[in-house]
């Protein structure tokens, strides 16, 4: 509806339907998750959100993780990445045409080798309640935080990533399949973290944020 009435005032008199179809055929789509990716399991146990009061002044204090799903011209696969809440520095990501914990056990894995967060925050999806992901967690001393339920603005930092990502990569670039998507988002994980400069990090990157913090 918003991209209906943008055209309009543009001089373009067009239906929301029509709009909707042209969207679809160029890919575009909310950036928000698509349905069943934050599904959770009742028996699962949930962890409370964290980060509502909490000020975040240093690298590795807390981390921030999610999936979001990627539509391929010969497929759909599945992102899940890592990253630091404070400089919104991508610690790790994975690929998968699955969507299970295995995957995001494989990125986590990684991260913890380096280093590891004084809290770790998600939603409340399947792969990260589950008894694997956790446990992992707490096995180093993590604190766990879970967005409340239906609310992705608690993770907002992610969410502004997926957006990156899709407008400034997927999308435009338009990848046939996983292995593709996985050669393109490895440049561009690299130019997010090294070279393209936030607003909200004072114009800095992520990476001279991160590593700024941990020598200081």
């Amino acid at each position: 509806r918003r991209m209906t009435v943008a055209m309009r005032q543009q001089g373009f008199l067009t239906g929301e339907k029509r709009i909707r179809t042209a969207m679809k055929q160029m890919g575009l789509e909310a950036i928000y998750p698509k349905p069943n990716l934050s599904k959770s399991n009742n028996e699962h146990t949930k962890y409370p959100y964290l980060m509502k009061n909490i000020t975040v002044d240093h690298a590795d204090q807390a981390w921030a993780a999610d999936i979001t799903y990627l539509p391929l011209h010969r497929g759909f696969g599945y992102l899940f990445a890592i990253i630091d809440w404070y400089s919104r520095y991508v610690i790790e990501w994975e690929l998968s045409n699955l969507l299970d914990v295995d995957f995001c056990i494989e990125a986590l894995e990684r991260s913890l080798k380096r280093t590891h967060p004084e809290i770790f925050n998600t939603d409340q999806g399947v792969q990260f309640t589950s008894h694997l992901f956790t446990k992992r967690l707490e096995k180093e001393g993590v604190r766990i935080s879970m967005d409340g339920k239906g609310r992705a603005l608690d993770n907002v930092f992610v969410e502004r990533l997926w957006r990156s990502v899709k407008y400034e990569d997927v999308y435009p670039k338009g990848y046939n399949n996983l292995k593709e998507v996985g050669v393109g988002l490895r440049s561009y994980f690299q130019f997010y973290n090294e070279e393209r400069p936030h607003q909200g990090l004072g114009y800095r990157t992520p990476a001279e944020v991160y590593y700024e913090k941990k020598v200081s």
